[in-house]
């Protein structure tokens, strides 16, 4: 007979833990939302648009995308003057950019990574890319999505500027890969045509690559005993 009882007795305190925790989130969610609509920088922008940009960033932060970006295209339209409508419709299209970039890149994407991915897409790069880079590379791929969306900016078509970046990612450091930007910049700036400037720049880092594999084989070769 007291064993109904006894369930019912752990049932309630299960469902009041339970609550416990619901009320507790609630909570912490409405002093986000509140930090979000309070945030002092807000409040240059339109009464009008406040409120809609403010619950985009609502949504961001439940989604656990990064919201500091969407903050910062806000301004940029205020200080430009910018139309509240198109304001609000630039932080939505950035919005859904950040959620399409974690989609390609995995939910352990970082913020940086996000946003570099999100303007990747807007360069025209399509999801594929952006997941085919994530698994050639263990290490951060912040910079190899902001050169590929450098490189675009500079006239590369998007697919050259894709297969490029995809070819040197896996065997290149940030540093090479800044410098072979620099380098298709500078091919660019010197008359080559964009598409002919980055094959070449791509074809001379890959093979100094290769040679630098050969050296330090010969070394190693020559130095027995050495790993």
């Amino acid at each position: 007979m007291m064993r109904p009882l006894l369930l019912s007795a752990r049932f309630l305190a299960g469902a009041g833990a339970l609550a416990a925790v619901v009320v507790v989130t609630a909570a912490a969610q409405d002093r986000q939302g509140r930090q979000v609509r309070n945030d002092p920088r807000l409040e240059r922008l339109d009464a009008e648009a406040r409120p809609l940009v403010a619950g985009v960033i609502d949504s961001a932060r439940a989604a656990g995308l990064p919201t500091e970006p969407l903050v910062q295209r806000a301004l940029e339209g205020a200080t430009k003057g910018a139309p509240d409508t198109l304001i609000v419709s630039a932080v939505r299209r950035l919005a859904a950019d950040l959620g399409r970039a974690r989609a390609a890149l995995g939910a352990g994407a970082t913020p940086p990574e996000l946003e570099a991915g999100a303007a990747a897409l807007r360069a025209g790069a399509g999801p594929a890319v952006l997941a085919q880079l994530r698994r050639s590379r263990r290490q951060t791929i912040t910079v190899p999505l902001a050169v590929l969306t450098d490189l675009v900016a500079s006239g590369v078509p998007v697919d050259s500027a894709a297969a490029a970046v995809l070819a040197l990612a896996a065997s290149s450091g940030d540093a090479d890969l800044i410098e072979f930007r620099r380098a298709v910049e500078r091919d660019i700036a010197l008359g080559a045509a964009p598409t002919a400037a980055t094959a070449g720049a791509a074809a001379g880092f890959l093979a100094a690559g290769a040679d630098a594999v050969h050296v330090n084989a010969g070394a190693r070769d020559a130095r027995p005993g050495r790993p």
